[in-house]
């Protein structure tokens, strides 16, 4: 009965979402329509950008890896919003690089995270985010 106790506990905690590491607002300087972001990512921790934006408005998102202590197998995913951790661009699929048409208003995050062995053995992948909304 114990075991079983243990199981169950252990399967609750890896059903709950995880929270993100880090969270950060994007915002463009007045008269730009995007920016650069950079940041690092360790394991399997994330760091989630989020960023208001207008249905029918297209969102470039470019990333690339910088230094890492791993292989730099880092990628994002898109969110739109009010998402449950339901994505319209998966990185890991898709690639490094986005060109979404916006299906609607509201806060979409970019999520970054890490993937294989770096993810699976704490490693730490710097990266640059290239942000846009038209």
């Amino acid at each position: 009965m114990q075991r079983f106790a243990h199981v169950t506990a252990l399967a609750l905690c890896l059903a709950a979402p995880l929270a993100a590491q880090e969270s950060q607002a994007v915002r463009f300087a007045a008269g730009n329509f995007g920016t650069m972001v950079t940041g690092a990512v360790t394991g399997q921790g994330y760091a989630d950008y989020t960023l208001g934006a207008r249905a029918g408005q297209e969102m470039f998102a470019e990333l690339t890896t910088g230094e890492t202590n791993g292989h730099g197998s880092a990628y994002f995913n898109i969110l739109p919003p009010g998402s449950d951790n339901v994505a319209i661009f998966i990185g890991s699929v898709e690639g490094r690089v986005a060109r979404i048409d916006l299906p609607e208003d509201g806060t979409y995050t970019i999520r970054v995270y890490l993937m294989g062995n770096d993810a699976d053995t704490g490693k730490t992948v710097n990266f640059n985010l290239d942000l846009s909304i038209q």
